[in-house]
Order: C-alpha cells, then sequence, then structure tokens
C-alpha cells in the first residue's frame, strides 16, 4: 500500500479552508495563549509551563480534530471520503496536519511568552510530538462518537479538563486513593518526564514514562482504527 502526497495535500488544504471558515473552533488558539500571558508574570516554574503545555494539547490539538472530523460528519461528506480511493492512514494524516500545525505554532508561541527554555529541546520536542499522536487519536475518536460541531465541542470538554488540568490533582493522590489513576495520565507522565530531564537525569530514569506515554498513543489510536472501520462498513 503506497501513499499519495497528493491526497494528502489536498485533504490538508480542504480542512484549513474549512476551519479558517469557523472561528468558533480557530479561537480555542487564544485560550492557552491568554493563559501563557497570565502565568509569565508567575516566574519561570516548571508546573506552570507545562500547565500551558498540555492545556495546549489538550485543547488546541484533541478539540480541533475533534471539531474537523465532527464536522465532516455534520456535512455528511466524511462517507465519502471513507469511500473515496484515499486509503486510512492518507486521511487520518491529512485530517490531523492543520490540527498538528496549530498546535506546534500555539506551542511554540507560548514558550516565548513564558520563556520556557529545556534543558534539551531535542528530547522535550521529541516527548510532545509523541503526546500530540495520543491528543490527535483522540480528537479523531471523539469526532468519530459524534454527529456534529456542537455536540463534538460539548463531549471533549472532560477530556479537556482532565488532560489539561489533571497533573494539578496529582498532590491529592495521597489523600485521596480514588485519584490513583491521575499518576498515569499522560500530561502527568510529560510533567514528570519534564523534571527529570531538567535534573540530568538519563533515559534509564525516563523510560517508564515514555512507555506509558507510548501506552497511550498505542490504545487510542487502536480505539480510533476500530471505530473508523466500523463507521467505514455501516450504511
Amino acid at each position: 500500500m503506497t501513499v499519495s502526497m497528493k491526497r494528502i495535500y489536498a485533504i490538508f488544504q480542504k480542512d484549513l479552508k474549512d476551519l479558517s471558515k469557523n472561528l468558533f473552533v480557530s479561537s480555542i488558539v487564544i485560550l492557552p495563549v491568554l493563559m501563557a500571558f497570565m502565568y509569565s508574570r508567575m516566574g519561570d516554574i516548571l508546573d506552570l509551563h507545562y500547565l500551558i503545555i498540555n492545556l495546549t494539547l489538550a485543547s488546541v490539538t484533541a478539540f480541533i480534530q475533534c471539531a474537523v472530523i465532527a464536522e465532516e460528519k455534520e456535512k455528511h461528506t466524511l462517507r465519502g471520503l471513507m469511500l473515496s480511493p484515499a486509503t486510512l492512514p492518507e486521511i487520518l494524516t491529512g485530517k490531523s496536519l492543520v490540527s498538528l500545525i496549530l498546535t506546534i505554532v500555539t506551542l511554540v508561541v507560548c514558550m516565548m511568552i513564558t520563556g520556557y527554555e529545556p534543558a534539551n529541546l531535542v528530547l522535550i520536542s521529541f516527548v510532545i510530538l509523541l503526546s500530540c499522536l495520543f491528543y490527535l487519536a483522540l480528537g479523531t475518536l471523539l469526532g468519530l462518537l459524534t454527529k456534529t460541531v456542537v455536540e463534538a465541542s460539548v463531549v471533549i470538554l472532560p477530556f479537556m479538563f482532565l488532560f489539561g488540568f489533571g497533573s494539578m490533582l496529582k498532590p491529592l493522590v495521597d489523600d485521596y486513593a480514588i485519584l490513583g489513576f491521575v499518576e498515569y495520565l499522560p500530561n502527568t507522565q510529560l510533567v514528570e518526564l519534564a523534571y527529570k530531564i531538567e535534573s540530568g537525569l538519563g533515559f534509564g530514569s525516563l523510560w517508564s514514562h515514555l512507555a506509558i506515554i507510548l501506552t497511550w498513543v498505542i490504545v487510542a489510536t487502536i480505539l480510533t482504527i476500530f471505530v473508523y472501520r466500523k463507521r467505514e462498513m455501516d450504511d
């Protein structure tokens, strides 16, 4: 199976054009930027930097991806795309590029505002990109499970809170055992990994966090492909 860059680019162009007309969805990028301005005055605190980063991943990446897929369903064009010569990798790649590019731009702007300079930019960039894959899969999954952009906007909200602000619940884990799952969330793992990188620790101390994040990516991707295939076979 070959991947056609022309088809991917065509899908990307279409989504970019549709998104530029939908200010309700595209304006979500303002949220993390405003938060970055608010917290930039509070000093160089790693938790605050990653609050902005996780919020960007949960809002920009997942929300926009979810809305893009839901809009296709609302306009009844997703079914036609599924039946087109475009393959699954081409469709998902093309429809993820807009969300990914907006995420990268928003992250760069926010990091410039807050003045965040990672101790190891290459490694941090890799882990954030790996995290992006999870949020893209999550957004695609939720978009496939909803019927309209408005419905998708409501469904995504709990996930935006959990993965955007969930790491703030970690201090409560010792007092409330029910919150133990917070330690294994991808956003929490990203913060813990960042602290270890800032401390100069090697890969031996980082692999467990990478493995947990990768597990989230794999599970979300499998679920997304399963639901996509099911929608593809539905009448």
